[in-house]
């Protein structure tokens, strides 16, 4: 496989000097042609938020026109726990802006994330992709405003132990070859997931490295650029696509799993968000938080309990949100400071002109850097249904603009210090905390879901749906249950090991 080569990481849009928004069936089919492309790929996420995939052949123009005009049926019984079988059929539709050149394939390939409509050709409600889309339409109708995100994608390769240059155990933060050994997979990654649009920040080894039963895991990040909502989204579907594909070629394991074993990182997903007005970032004013970004705050911070709900999806996620670990138990936001739920990380507020300290040649610096800040939940991870879990964060922010006491909510759950030292016990105890299993996220969605099912954006059919699954797991007790035992710890994780 060589498409690296004649591809490079230039995506579609980027290869018709066009913006994604802009393409049209007519510069699809004049690709298709002028590229020589053999198949055509479209892709969507199902209930278990895994991205399907549904192969066509180009074999005349005439056929593609009709797929991209028309989509195709799916059966929805099989991707939806929601559907009945008695009356399953879906359409699923390509959205043109999405269109990727498929890295993976040796044939050269057109793929697309696909929408899905019901028999009557109206968007199904209860698609993850509708919800999120649903989500931002409330939130700008309700501030004026757009709500925009971005993750952090954690994840743990897997491979035979190597001797040579071992990393210390917990301290790959950053580290550089040969003490890590996967930065050129991670780098292939990074390259292949901007060949499908993606806009990655960067990518770095992680603080988890340890070795178990003859097998090195060493963790690593890819970070994105913060843009729409939808668009987030679907460039972390894409990612956990490609670095799967990619390790499954290379012969490695790889989990995004929250928690491997005791003692060691888990992984989280960590969603930085922002708000925007006329293209601008509003989140400061007079270099401080403006009162956008406090609103937002308080509403991500009422909703906290059940944001769970979307973005801690099974059991394993409750052996990584535990207290006295960097994974955030309780309800708090804070300045830098990694022990809160919510972290407002170092935004360039300074007045000194960095880049010319230490390049004397440089002139004085025009760069606008208020774009640059956000705020940051801490508390999800890699079995959240991401469609699910940025709707839910952006219902929580329109909420913080609807909250009367919302600068209030603001000021009385900010933090300065380490919650978790002793001295600050008193604080700690002050605090709310999250819910500490599957069962109880249900329940805590049970009490705010009016507020997701509030102008349409959840249904409540659906809110069911998912407290229903929460609540099997019935793991009220299993923390306590199996507590440091890291067989069985390790036995679970196997059992949730690709979860999302």
């Amino acid at each position: 496989m060589d498409n690296t080569t004649e591809f490079s990481s230039v995506s579609v849009a980027e290869r018709l000097n066009k913006k994604p928004s802009e393409l049209t069936k007519k510069d699809i089919i004049e690709f298709v042609k002028n590229e020589n492309i053999r198949h055509v790929n479209f892709m969507y996420p199902a209930g278990d938020g895994r991205l399907k995939t549904l192969n066509f052949v180009v074999y005349d123009l005439d056929y593609l026109d009709e797929i991209l005009t028309c989509g195709e049926r799916v059966d929805g019984s099989s991707l939806f726990s929601f559907v009945e079988a008695s009356s399953s059929d879906l359409y699923v539709v390509p959205r043109f802006r999405t269109a990727f050149i498929d890295p993976i394939s040796e044939i050269p390939t057109l793929a697309f994330l696909c929408s899905f409509f019901n028999k009557d050709g109206q968007p199904l409600e209860s698609s993850p992709e509708y919800v999120l889309s649903k989500a931002c339409k409330a939130f700008s109708e309700t501030t004026g405003l757009e709500f925009q995100a971005m993750g952090e994608l954690e994840y743990y390769v897997i491979a035979d132990e190597e001797k040579a240059f071992p990393t210390p155990n917990q301290r790959g933060y950053h580290e550089s070859a040969p003490f890590t050994k996967f930065g050129e997979f991670r780098q292939l990654c990074m390259q292949y997931i901007a060949q499908t649009g993606g806009k990655i920040k960067y990518g770095h080894s992680e603080v988890g490295n340890f070795t178990l039963n003859g097998k090195i895991y060493e963790q690593n990040e890819i970070e994105f650029l913060p843009c729409d909502a939808q668009s987030a989204a679907e460039q972390l579907m894409l990612a956990k696509w490609i670095i799967r594909n990619l390790a499954y070629q290379f012969g490695y394991d790889l989990t995004f799993a929250p928690k491997i074993t005791t003692g060691k990182a888990g992984s989280g997903l960590h969603v930085h968000m922002r708000v925007m007005k006329d293209g601008k970032n509003v989140m400061l004013e007079n270099g401080v938080l403006s009162d956008y970004a406090r609103k937002m705050i308080a509403g991500v911070l009422e909703m906290a309990p059940s944001i769970t709900a979307f973005g801690n999806t099974n059991p394993t996620s409750y052996f990584r949100l535990v207290p006295h670990q960097e994974a955030p138990t309780n309800i708090c936001w804070g300045d830098r400071n990694r022990s809160t739920l919510v972290r407002v990380p170092l935004g360039w507020t300074g007045s000194t002109n960095m880049s010319a300290l230490v390049n004397p040649l440089e002139s004085a610096n025009t760069y606008d850097t208020k774009q640059k800040q956000t705020v940051e939940i801490r508390s999800a991870d890699g079995s959240a249904n991401i469609y699910l879990l940025f709707a839910s964060l952006a219902v929580a922010a329109r909420y913080g603009f609807e909250l009367e006491n919302a600068l209030e909510v603001a000021k009385n759950t900010y933090v300065d210090v380490n919650i978790h030292k002793d001295e600050n016990r008193k604080v700690l105890d002050s605090l709310k905390a999250l819910p500490d299993s599957c069962s109880a996220s249900a329940e805590c969605l049970a009490k705010q879901r009016e507020v997701y099912e509030a102008k349409g954006v959840f249904t409540p059919a659906m809110i069911d749906g998912i407290m229903k699954g929460l609540a099997s797991y019935n793991d009220g007790s299993l923390r306590a249950e199996i507590g440091n035992n890291e067989q069985a710890i390790l036995d679970l994780v196997e059992t949730y090991f690709h979860c999302g």
